[in-house]
């Protein structure tokens, strides 16, 4: 998969040291994601069982042990995932995961 955009997830870790936590975890899923194939969202939950498939190519992937989470876009005919979102449980529930 090709994945947009690596700054989205570099910017959330650069913006407080308390998020440093979440850099291993973060890039161990960015390399995992990298190697995939996906053309369905079965395919994302065969790979990732924690993550919540949403509507219309939403998903959530739970990283750092649930402490943070990534919602990406996926266009599965073309294998891009675009990072949307990645925060605390706490700031993701002050957003909209289908709209972000």
């Amino acid at each position: 998969m090709r994945i947009i955009a690596l700054s989205t997830l570099r910017n959330f870790w650069e913006s407080s040291p308390s998020y440093a936590d979440s850099i291993a975890p973060g890039m161990a899923w960015y390399r995992e994601t990298l190697k995939a194939d996906w053309s369905t969202p079965n395919e994302v939950k065969a790979q990732f069982s924690s993550a919540s498939i949403l509507r219309n190519g939403r998903a959530v992937f739970n990283i750092a042990g649930n402490k943070y989470r990534v919602v990406v876009w996926i266009n599965y005919a073309y294998r891009v995932v675009y990072i949307r979102f990645i925060g605390t449980h706490k700031q993701y529930d002050q957003i909209d995961a289908q709209t972000i």
